[in-house]
């Protein structure tokens, strides 16, 4: 037998010991991370509102809303919905990103302002900023600054198919005259 030219490193070889302290260290991990947790994560997207609503009036409840949509069998989606004053009014405003939810394709979004009246909890309709008849899908929705923005996506012919938009408009809806006026904000081209 032929021995090595090193001696046999101490560290080499186990003992108990060495088990026992392996053991108490990963127990004081598992028991100190146990006590120090991070803060809890959410995944809420922030709200896009323009000013914060008068204290004790709440914004209209889209899910309490009749759409003017006819989804047939399929259910009424809302997709996304933004708050806020839109009419200096002092009572806040619900915008609603809706469509028709379907397991297939890409049915055409509608954009619909919401108010409701302060004797009624029922919220009502009071403008259609885009009409699905139009065949849009909507994308970059917001209210900031009493305004409704948004990028619309849409189709240069009726032969282009619906699974691919190929216009982008950028737009936006400003509360003037007693009725929303849709512009082009600035900076903004189409495709």
């Amino acid at each position: 037998m032929q021995h090595p030219a090193v001696p046999e490193l101490a560290h080499t070889t186990t003992q108990p010991i060495h088990w026992v302290a392996t053991a108490t260290a990963i127990s004081g991990v598992i028991a100190l991370s146990s006590v120090l947790q991070p803060g809890s994560a959410t995944a809420a997207q922030p709200r896009a509102e323009t000013k914060a609503a008068p204290v004790g009036i709440a914004p209209p409840d889209p899910a309490r809303a009749d759409f003017p949509l006819d989804c047939g069998s399929t259910r009424l989606l809302v997709r996304k919905k933004a708050t806020g004053d839109l009419d200096g009014d002092g009572r806040p405003e619900t915008v609603a990103l809706v469509r028709c939810d379907t397991s297939m394709g890409t049915p055409p979004d509608a954009v619909y302002v919401l108010t409701q009246a302060a004797t009624d909890p029922k919220p009502r309709v009071v403008a259609t900023l885009v009409d699905p008849k139009d065949r849009l899908t909507v994308t970059d929705f917001a209210v900031h600054d009493a305004a409704v923005s948004a990028t619309l996506l849409g189709y240069s012919s009726p032969d282009v198919p619906s699974c691919c938009p190929d216009t982008k408009t950028r737009a936006k809806w400003q509360w003037k005259g007693g009725a929303f006026i849709r512009s082009t904000p600035t900076g903004a081209q189409n495709a």
